[in-house]
């Protein structure tokens, strides 16, 4: 676990308490990196992009936002006609998505004790299902998924809409996410940010962990969640 600051000494445990947990899927619950880089591969070379840019990219953005990146004069029409294809060869492939380290214990302990929690992910509703049960994690009741927004990861709607669902002030959620987009997304929602695994360190979390296993979660009393970290 390693604070914002590079200068300061990490606390041997930190203890943050808040009214809900949003949490993201891709390489924060579900390590589906073996498949988005074979999907993501092929497109790149249909393309004839360099598959290490686009890979830099493509972390917790939508599909279409990615590809609007990686091609910025293409009619945005073909970019969610090609991220239709994409979701539909990423659900089809399951090969090699596990759980992140550590997230079977923590989903169980919010779930046992009933805490508030929301998926935010840009997979949409297929895709996330598929992928969180390929990986033995239940779904929380609350979704947010690709259909249920208009924009894209950086953008914090979705983050904003899993906090109204819950019926917290975004202040009063941690978000829990890997790549630079989410984690943009969850501080432009005036959120705290819990950075998980390598590629999350690089991006100004709140906090990084290398992964759930460091990662305590209780009832900090009035249905108020402790999260001890460390």
């Amino acid at each position: 676990m390693t604070a914002t600051s590079a200068d300061s000494a990490a606390p041997a445990a930190l203890d943050m308490t808040a009214g809900a947990v949003l949490l993201d899927m891709d390489g924060t619950l579900v390590n589906s990196d073996a498949v988005v880089e074979r999907c993501w591969r092929r497109w790149a070379e249909r393309h004839g992009l360099d598959f290490d840019e686009v890979i830099e990219v493509v972390h917790g953005r939508q599909g279409y936002a990615s590809m609007a990146v990686l091609l910025p004069e293409r009619p945005m029409a073909e970019n969610h006609a090609e991220n239709r294809e994409m979701l539909a060869a990423e659900t089809a492939d399951m090969d090699g998505v596990v759980p992140v380290p550590g997230a079977p214990a923590f989903m169980a302990a919010l779930a046992r004790l009933r805490l508030p929690h929301a998926l935010v992910t840009s997979a949409d509703v297929p895709l996330s299902t598929g992928r969180m049960a390929a990986a033995g994690l239940d779904l929380p009741e609350v979704r947010v998924t690709a259909e249920s927004v208009g924009a894209s990861k950086p953008d914090p709607e979705g983050f904003l809409k899993g906090a109204a669902a819950l019926g917290f002030d975004p202040a009063d959620c941690v978000v829990f996410e890997d790549s630079e987009a989410g984690i943009r997304a969850g501080l432009a929602a005036g959120m705290r940010v819990v950075g998980v695994g390598a590629r999350a360190a690089r991006f100004g979390p709140t906090v990084h962990v290398d992964d759930l296993t460091r990662v305590r979660v209780s009832d900090a009393g009035d249905g108020r969640i402790r999260l001890t970290i460390g």
